[in-house]
């Protein structure tokens, strides 16, 4: 019997999404599972496990055309299956826009039996889905899986549990933290060699050529992206400075802890230690992790560390959420988990959403200091400079100590730079003094 794939709805309120790309074509054979496309939205860009093994009968919605959630995209069956034609969804404009509340994107239901019952559909996200077919959980396994999720739902950490006890779990840690190749944040080139990101891909098939002056068309992320840029400068009057800290301390914690870290399946990178001097600042001055609106300052309750992500096409900001709540190793394991969903196309909506400051590290690619654009609707952004060995004087005597150029830009119309200073002198002696107590 054939079984239709259709636009899942990425979030309760984000109702269209745009088929990225198919990884399969007409008459391919596809595993229940295994990735069959991408969908875009102007938040991330997730791949979709199809919802049944078979063989991929018809493609309705052909690449870069934006359709509302539960439009049949595709069909598949048994090789030579006769299905009745699927009218063409009509397109909606891609400039439409998403809500920024979201939940994760869920597989289509998948009929698996339960002890020996009848089918039930289980509905579950991409990676659970990725995850299931990575450990080749047969169907007979995934029915004695309990699901502890919302409305019992399969998680991930239930497929975790079910793997370790099984004996079979596969640890695959990115290398370092750079997107596309599994980080976030690396550290500097004179530690760990020259930092890496991927080409941009090649023009798509519909550029056009004018003269000698190739037309690319711009995809859902690079005008999303242009238009929050434009947006946060016409509002907000964008205030910077500088500051020099000492990394020493920080370099022989990490480097001390690094092995410890490893064990318990945790890369500890510099990423981590960035963080918690963040939180640690806002905790000093949580004015910074204010917004500020026409009926007054909105203050946070919240601490959610967005982590700017440089991608080949575009940038993404995932969110550390209740960064205030995890010691080192919570947020280095968020930061391993992020880096690695970011490098495979998997993040959610909800994993883009609800930042209250973030953090940019331009250091990567060799920059001393930058003067970031304001993540809106936040009133400040951190920028991380590369790690260089420079003379310094201390004590009236000259030695060499690994420094680091930080920059924060605030919205002058929320902050001063008083405030942003003494948040910044706050973020300094903690990454100067780690760890602290």
């Amino acid at each position: 019997m054939a079984t239709n794939v259709v636009m899942p709805q990425l979030g309760e309120s984000v109702v269209e999404g745009t088929v990225g790309k198919w990884f399969k074509k007409i008459g391919d054979k596809i595993e229940q599972y295994e990735p069959i496309m991408e969908v875009i939205t102007d938040k991330v860009t997730t791949e979709i496990p199809s919802p049944a093994a078979g063989t991929l009968l018809q493609i309705v919605v052909p690449e870069g055309t934006t359709v509302k959630a539960g439009t049949v995209l595709a069909v598949i069956g048994a090789p030579g299956e006769q299905v009745a034609a699927v009218p063409a969804a009509a397109p909606v404009h891609a400039t439409s826009t998403t809500s920024a509340s979201a939940a994760p994107a869920l597989a289509p239901a998948a009929p698996v039996k339960h002890n020996g019952g009848t089918a039930a559909p289980v509905r579950l996200t991409p990676v659970v889905a990725r995850m299931i077919s990575e450990n080749k959980i047969t169907d007979a396994e995934l029915a004695t899986i309990k699901g502890t999720g919302e409305g019992g739902r399969i998680s991930k950490k239930d497929i975790e549990t079910f793997v370790a006890r099984r004996g079979t779990v596969p640890v695959e840690l990115p290398a370092w933290e750079q997107p596309g190749t599994g980080e976030l944040f690396r550290p500097t080139e004179e530690v760990f060699g020259k930092p890496a990101v991927p080409p941009p891909s090649a023009p798509p098939p519909s550029s056009t050529v004018e003269g000698r002056t190739e037309i690319v068309p711009l995809s859902p992320m690079r005008k999303a992206i242009a238009e929050h840029m434009v947006r946060s400068k016409a509002v907000a009057p964008h205030v910077s400075s500088v500051h020099e800290a000492d990394m020493s301390r920080v370099m022989a914690y990490q480097k001390t802890h690094e092995a410890e870290f490893a064990k318990q399946g945790v890369k500890l990178t510099y990423t981590a230690f960035f963080v918690q001097a963040a939180v640690a600042a806002l905790k000093a001055w949580p004015i910074v992790n204010a917004s500020y609106t026409d009926q007054g300052i909105a203050m946070k309750r919240d601490i959610n560390i967005g982590i700017a992500v440089a991608l080949a096409d575009g940038l993404i900001v995932p969110v550390i959420k209740h960064a205030d709540d995890k010691s080192l190793l919570g947020i280095a394991r968020a930061v391993n988990d992020l880096a690695t969903r970011a490098r495979e196309k998997r993040l959610t909506p909800d994993e883009v959403q609800g930042g209250t400051f973030t953090i940019t590290n331009y250091g990567i690619f060799g920059s001393l200091f930058g003067m970031p654009v304001i993540n809106q609707p936040q009133s400040a952004i951190l920028g991380v400079g590369t790690i260089q060995k420079r003379a310094v004087v201390i004590n009236d005597a000259i030695a060499i100590r690994p420094m680091i150029y930080l920059s924060i830009t605030i919205d002058h119309r929320l902050l001063d730079g008083a405030i942003g200073d003494q948040f910044m002198q706050k973020l300094k002696r903690f990454l100067e003094e780690y760890p602290i107590e």
